[in-house]
């Protein structure tokens, strides 16, 4: 019996992936399932670029908008909830359609990635004490001598990461990059289209992100931004790109004008991440934003997937 099929959006932000994925659920029936790690969140919808009222109205989602920005959340619960409601999709005739700019949230449905179950621990306290003690070069220089695979990906401030890895080790006697290929050895349940937005000028993104951060402030966004200070935030919820640009201007340092600019200099910037992770994917099919028009590009990604249904 041949697997289900899910059709995947993904692209950098600004693309035009939230219509499209709205599309291609209103022609091929199915419903969104966000892949995008901020949209999680409630109360940040200007920042996050969430669907608003009426395109949900459109189609329906899930994982958007259902926790407290005071919440963290993991990848590794991410996958849970996007599999069930898939699932849930998927039982009720339907196409699941994933859509968002996370491409770890992305590739881990697609490669079915297996996470060991990490709860606070005496290892991690323990890492967490050696760090605020001997400060964390230490533990990266030793990180180095037992997974140095992993170490030259991380950079040295990074101390979330270099305890996790020195966590894992010490807790399994396999490196995070052995875990990493176990974790992949899964097949998954069910087969991926996956439909990638670019541009062929780069410039031409980098100006719909202008536009967009334009709107975001003509929307609120420094009053959201304001909002979200004061509802002191957990450390996922604090990576959100659109607040962080603004303090600077909110603690009265910067200019409005300084900050936008920032802002716009760092989402641009995430875009160009964007592309970068997503292009290792050699099995997306890329779709160019500025060189079709977009009822073509609608007409184009809808053909794509109902060829391999």
């Amino acid at each position: 019996m041949d697997k289900p099929l899910v059709a995947v959006v993904a692209g950098p932000t600004a693309s035009g992936k939230t219509a499209l994925g709205i599309e291609i659920a209103k022609r091929l029936g199915g419903e969104i399932v966000s892949a995008d790690s901020m949209q999680i969140y409630k109360n940040m919808d200007i920042a996050t670029a969430m669907p608003t009222s009426v395109e949900q109205a459109q189609a329906v989602h899930h994982l958007i908008g259902f926790l407290s920005p005071g919440e963290d959340f993991s990848v590794a619960k991410y996958k849970e909830l996007a599999f069930e409601a898939i699932d849930d999709i998927l039982s009720r005739g339907k196409l699941p359609v994933v859509v968002g700019g996370t491409g770890l949230y992305i590739d881990t449905l697609i490669n079915n990635t297996e996470f060991l179950d990490y709860e606070k621990n005496d290892i991690r306290q323990s890492l967490e004490q050696r760090a605020e003690k001997e400060g964390i070069e230490s533990l990266f220089c030793e990180l180095q001598r037992v997974d140095p695979k992993t170490a030259e990906r991380l950079h040295i401030n990074d101390s979330k990461r270099i305890i996790r890895a020195l966590e894992v080790y010490m807790s399994t006697g396999k490196t995070i990059s052995q875990q990493c290929e176990l974790s992949h050895l899964n097949e998954s349940r069910y087969r991926f289209c996956v439909i990638g937005l670019t541009a062929e000028n780069r410039q031409y993104l980098y100006d719909r992100i202008n536009l967009r951060v334009g709107k975001m402030l003509e929307a609120g966004l420094i009053d959201e931004a304001k909002e979200f200070f004061e509802m002191n935030p957990g450390n996922t919820a604090k990576q959100a790109i659109g607040y962080k640009e603004l303090k600077p201007y909110l603690d009265g340092f910067v200019s409005l004008e300084e900050a936008a600019e920032k802002l716009k200099m760092e989402t641009r910037r995430y875009a160009k991440r964007q592309l970068t992770w997503f292009r290792r994917n050699d099995k997306i099919h890329w779709l160019s934003v500025d060189t079709t028009d977009k009822d073509s590009l609608f007409d184009r990604a809808c053909e794509i997937i109902n060829s391999e249904r």
